[in-house]
């Protein structure tokens, strides 16, 4: 028989780490998404399985914390531990910062050239998982395209030639995320107005790598068609993505046709950034700042739903 620190058998739900180690389950989910570890196996309906080497790792990132270590250097001790060897993410020594990485990328793509904008990409992943490629070198790329833009460094041209590029990467991220067969489906839109969708998209890619059932329907989506949808694929949650106040208003007097076909709503983009009390005025939730958070507490609900279930 394995060693308790070496046996990968997959054994343990997310509900059970959570009860043995006392480490919240999306905790785990930050770990796993932020530094690589633990690594889970995923079941065929998405839903994560934890081995009793994944079990060492939490517990051994836990107790080092607990000793006033980060997260970021007790996740790094694991990797470097000997029986750690197969969770082992190590980052090539001449790989670039983030921060080079946006600024390759940035220049890369407002030049149009997007041979050298595949190769900076294909850096970012060589050294971190999909959701840093998008929180830490895409987004921060895009922002900074919105910044020159405004500031009249560059044409609408070069933002149009730039943000197309992107969103096109990251449609084939969600692609190539696949989908499960089973367990509860999300579906992603914007608002009807709102054609600012990369914000919704990434949140489409970070569930569909998390094991959820997600649609993403793009930019510009009408209530009623969105309702209608929904309904058709008996979505648990829509997530709707407003970035102004227009577009709030162009949804206020039909929000009930969502809330009459899907159990739980959620509302993001930057008209929620600037009042996140807009969703409870609109029957639904927060998502958060950012595609993580969204992530976090989406996957919270279904953990909830979850325990409910099996109670």
């Amino acid at each position: 028989m394995s060693s308790p620190t070496t046996d990968t058998t997959p054994l343990f739900t997310a509900s059970e780490v959570e009860t043995r180690t006392g480490v919240p389950a999306t905790t785990l989910r930050q770990w796993e998404r932020r530094y690589g570890v633990p690594n889970p196996e995923r079941t065929p309906s998405g839903y994560r399985m934890y081995s009793p080497l994944d079990m060492a790792c939490i517990e051994f990132i836990k107790n080092h914390i607990l000793d006033g270590i980060p997260v970021s250097r007790a996740a790094q001790l694991w990797r470097e531990a000997p029986n750690a060897q197969q969770q082992s993410n190590p980052v090539h020594p001449k790989a670039m910062p983030a921060s080079s990485l946006v600024e390759a990328m940035l220049v890369a793509t407002l030049e149009g050239d997007m041979t050298r904008a595949e190769k900076v990409l294909g850096q970012a992943h060589a050294i971190m998982p999909v959701e840093d490629v998008v929180l830490e070198i895409i987004q921060p790329t895009l922002i900074e395209i919105g910044e020159k833009w405004h500031r009249g460094e560059i044409t609408i041209a070069h933002e149009h030639q730039a943000t197309s590029f992107i969103k096109g990467r990251m449609l084939q991220l969600f692609e190539m995320a696949g989908s499960p067969r089973g367990g509860p489906v999300v579906v992603i839109a914007c608002g009807p107005g709102e054609y600012h969708e990369i914000g919704a998209l990434a949140i489409g890619i970070f569930l569909r790598r998390a094991g959820v059932r997600t649609h993403y329907l793009g930019a510009n989506m009408p209530i009623v068609d969105l309702a209608r949808f929904s309904r058709e694929v008996r979505a648990a949650a829509v997530m709707l993505s407003c970035g102004s106040a227009e577009v709030i208003d162009a949804i206020r007097g039909q929000i009930h046709l969502l809330q009459e076909v899907v159990p739980t709503l959620i509302f993001g983009g930057r008209a929620f950034n600037e009042r996140p009390a807009l969703a409870t005025e609109l029957g639904g939730t927060y998502a958060g700042t950012d595609a993580a958070q969204a992530l976090d507490y989406l996957l919270s609900v279904f953990d909830a739903a979850q325990k409910e279930n099996a109670a």
